[in-house]
């Protein structure tokens, strides 16, 4: 088979749960530990840190994972979903898993799709933990695909976790207030292993607490380790010095702007300083400066206040929750826009009425959808939208939407509301 009947077999065959949404979600570990167990548990043959969290766990994953990189490691980055090619999903120093290696890998294990039916979760995590023991990786950073707790992810036996931030997001499967939600991603923390809270929540702070005691896990909140001073956009990116007790002041240059990574960079700092002060990772102020810088190099991470152009700004960000939606709101607000233009669409399962209104009433919106199952259409979205003051016309997809904002006045773009709508931007 080649690699594209491949990749569509899975979509076809494995319940896809960024198509089907909940109910291609297999509760339990039951699956992954069978398949793991099939193919010798690849997963205990190298390093794992563990990520979790409602926003914030991409780019968390991916600039810790550039931070070991630019320590001398070879390391493995697993996340989801992806944006253009499924192969994103699985790196070893940046690299994409090949072509190649994903049909061999399926050819050789086909027979436990039919025998133990896992989703396309279960499989992809397992692809990617055979994929880091074969290639030696010392280190891979895992992030979470949903939750914790039964997430097929958390077979792993991390040396060190980390939590990035509690919010309304799956509340179908995760829970309806943020403490059922912060108890599944606390999932993820193990026994005497180091955990690290990027942002303190007085309502999910006991969670941690808790989960953290009982597990005889050591457990730091960022702001205990690292506080952050001299915060600058310059262009695309964002400057700031982070406060350390091992390294003194560091200054940070991020390729990545939006004030909303501030709490990342603060997060991932602490988490190298925990690290480091446990002995459990030796990282130097250089390996963290430079891994930092050279995120988007090394790391290839898109979709995070992606700048596509300038003059006008045309910026995509994945951001689809209430949280994410706020803080790329946020980072709007404080650039002298005069006529604001939004692309949005969202998938169906979101908590609509909590996003949309945190929306402008005085941008101009163009409503459009991705090619997905699950998304909300234009004309629904539009409709709903409406009930709160938002206007704007409906467009077939984002590529059709941006070209028609690009022929107004606008000087700013937003593209935001869902990862598959920004997925199928053409540039």
């Amino acid at each position: 088979m080649t690699y594209e009947e491949v990749i569509n077999f899975l979509y076809a065959q494995l319940p896809v749960f960024h198509r089907e949404g909940k109910k291609a979600f297999k509760p339990g570990l039951g699956n992954i530990q069978e398949l793991a167990a099939k193919i010798g548990n690849p997963q205990q043959h190298f390093k794992s840190l563990h990520i979790a969290g409602t926003n914030g766990k991409g780019s968390s994953s991916h600039f810790m994972a550039s931070i070991l990189q630019e320590a001398g490691f070879r390391v493995g980055l697993y996340t989801s979903p992806h944006l253009k090619s499924f192969t994103e999903r699985i790196k070893v120093n940046g690299q994409e898993v090949s072509h190649d290696w994903v049909v061999d890998f399926f050819t050789k294990h086909l027979a436990l799709i039919a025998e133990i039916k896992p989703s396309f979760f279960e499989w992809t995590v397992l692809m990617a933990f055979a994929f880091f023991k074969e290639q030696g990786v010392d280190y891979a950073v895992i992030e979470t695909g949903l939750g914790g707790r039964l997430d097929s992810t958390n077979i792993i036996e991390p040396i060190a976790t980390y939590i990035t931030n509690i919010g309304y997001d799956h509340q179908d499967i995760l829970g309806e207030t943020l403490p059922e939600i912060a108890t599944e991603k606390a999932g993820i923390i193990k026994s005497q292993i180091p955990i690290l809270i990027s942002e303190r929540q007085e309502e999910v702070e006991e969670v941690f607490k808790s989960t953290a005691q009982a597990c005889d896990a050591f457990l730091n909140f960022a702001d205990e380790l690292v506080q952050i001073s001299a915060v600058e956009q310059k262009g695309i990116e964002l400057h700031l010095v982070a406060k350390t007790e091992l390294w003194g002041d560091l200054k940070i240059e991020s390729p990545y702007a939006g004030t909303y990574q501030v709490q990342n960079l603060r997060g991932v700092i602490a988490w190298c300083t925990q690290l480091s002060k446990r002995r459990v990772l030796q990282l130097s102020a250089q390996s963290i400066q430079h891994g930092i810088k050279l995120t988007r190099q090394n790391t290839s991470l898109r979709g995070r206040w992606e700048v596509i152009v300038r003059n006008p700004w045309v910026v995509a960000d994945t951001a689809h929750n209430a949280a994410g939606i706020s803080e790329v709101l946020g980072q709007v607000n404080q650039m002298k826009i005069n006529q604001l233009h939004i692309i949005l669409g969202m998938v169906a399962d979101k908590d609509l009425d909590r996003v949309l209104a945190l929306f402008p009433k005085d941008a101009r919106y163009y409503f459009t959808q991705a090619s997905n199952p699950r998304v909300l259409s234009a004309g629904e979205l539009q409709a709903k939208a409406n009930v709160y003051g938002l206007r704007g016309d409906i467009y077939a997809n984002v590529n059709l939407a941006l070209a028609s904002a690009r022929e107004t006045q606008a000087d700013f773009i937003l593209i935001t509301g869902s990862t598959y709508m920004v997925a199928e931007l053409a540039e």
